[in-house]
């Protein structure tokens, strides 16, 4: 997939372009058909398949500190793209001057004459331009106008709820665990890189990666099990997120204790994939309960992981 990092990088209109337009956070399996809709057009045109995307989140522009946190952090969101075969990503950088831009300027200097499009894919929500005032009616004059064709997708239900970004950080922050897999068409997963924590579990014969947290949906505190992706290759852990009761903490930290691993991960970049919440944090006397129940903990991980990922275990 071609990645163009803001739109003046694009020297000539794509071949046929049908493209579709959003933030994306998650690339849940909404965002997957709407994609499939895109790929399948384009390859109906004998063209391009395009996503736009921003970075930063306009609301992080337009309403600084009240951003949302991220489900998947922006170079994440681009591989996933990617794996779901789109020819091309632009990603514009979101600023006030962006913000600016009327409806009929945004499609008419960008979508028609930079990118040359002759489809575009949309939610049946979509807004687009200066204060939100561009609808979808207002984009199929614009096409009618100027030569493409505008098709609305409808958003996707399962179970009885519609999938949606926000759906999946409100399933994420209440441990619902597998209904956000459901939605998402994977497990959840953090990224960060580990850093010096506290040391506590290498005393306590349970050593722990410290994981930097930026900008992601917070899960609801408790221990878990997940898989740990590191170089490539999948460990099995078990991971506390929340303030360690028995220690006080003040700050929420996300600790992971991979299992029959040894070796040093301080400045590693780790992927940490939530399977499923175990329990939710408590306070414990002293340090002997606490590791009797970390040994508990671990013995769990390892039923959970085998029994939901059965091939898995050669990785381990």
């Amino acid at each position: 997939m071609k990645v163009y990092r803001d739109i003046a990088s694009i020297q000539k209109p794509f071949r046929n372009p049908v493209i579709t337009i959003g933030n994306f956070d998650g690339v849940h399996r909404g965002h997957r058909a709407l994609f499939q809709h895109v790929i399948d057009w384009a390859k109906k045109l004998g063209g391009e398949s395009v996503v736009m995307t921003f970075d930063p989140h306009p609301l992080q522009v337009l309403r600084p500190g009240n951003g949302p946190d991220f489900i998947t952090p922006h170079a994440r969101k681009l591989e996933l793209i990617e794996q779901e075969g789109i020819d091309a990503a632009i990603v514009v950088p979101f600023s006030e001057d962006f913000a600016r831009i009327s409806a009929h300027d945004f499609v008419k200097d960008l979508l028609v004459d930079r990118i040359g499009i002759k489809g575009i894919v949309v939610g049946y929500d979509y807004r687009f331009g200066r204060g939100r005032e561009g609808n979808i009616k207002m984009l199929r004059d614009l096409g009618a106008r100027y030569g493409f064709q505008v098709e609305m997708v409808s958003g996707i239900e399962l179970d009885g709820t519609v999938v949606s970004s926000t759906a999946i950080r409100h399933l994420i922050r209440d441990g619902r665990l597998h209904e956000a897999e459901s939605l998402l068409g994977r497990p959840y997963e953090i990224t960060g890189r580990v850093v010096k924590g506290k040391e506590r579990g290498r005393l306590l014969g349970f050593p722990t990666a410290n994981i930097q947290v930026e900008s992601q949906v917070p899960p609801k505190p408790g221990v878990y099990a997940v898989e740990v992706e590191l170089d490539g290759e999948i460990h099995w852990g078990a991971a506390n997120f929340g303030y360690n009761p028995t220690f006080g903490d003040p700050e929420p930290s996300l600790e992971v204790h991979l299992l029959d691993f040894e070796g040093d991960l301080y400045g590693k970049e780790l992927m940490v994939r939530f399977v499923e919440r175990l329990r939710d944090e408590q306070r414990f006397d002293g340090p002997e309960a606490l590791v009797a129940q970390i040994r508990k903990d671990v013995e769990e991980v390892r039923r959970v992981l085998a029994s939901r990922r059965p091939m898995a275990v050669a990785a381990c």
